[in-house]
């Protein structure tokens, strides 16, 4: 075998491993993204996800992992949708950031007249 092809294959078994881990990571983000829009009421769109950032990080006991951010659609009514952003570090939440999003009846305040 000679150097040039070692090289190759060590660049593509880089690359397969890294799309099987993401691949991962975002099946985790799913999971956490959908248990967290039951915890309030909220529907997830279309159960996907966009990535919509990738860079490095330090995570909390400052080991260099990767920081992703993900894009999602969620409804609170279903009449309407409504976006959200999950950040994790590695594959734990850093951030979860909803719109504005009107509340489902059945959740609102009641008002006192």
């Amino acid at each position: 075998m000679s150097l040039k092809f070692i090289f190759w294959a060590t660049c593509v078994a880089a690359l397969i491993s890294f799309w099987w881990h993401s691949d991962r990571i975002k099946a985790i983000a799913l999971q956490k993204i959908a248990h967290a829009c039951r915890q309030q009421g909220l529907q997830l769109l279309d159960q996907t996800m966009v990535l919509s950032g990738l860079w490095p990080a330090r995570d909390a006991e400052g080991k260099l992992t990767l920081r992703r951010r993900y894009r999602f659609e969620f409804s609170s009514t279903g009449s309407k949708r409504y976006s959200g952003e999950l950040t994790l570090i590695g594959s734990q939440i850093d951030a979860l950031e909803l719109d504005p999003h009107i509340l489902p009846e059945d959740e609102q305040p009641q008002r006192f007249n």
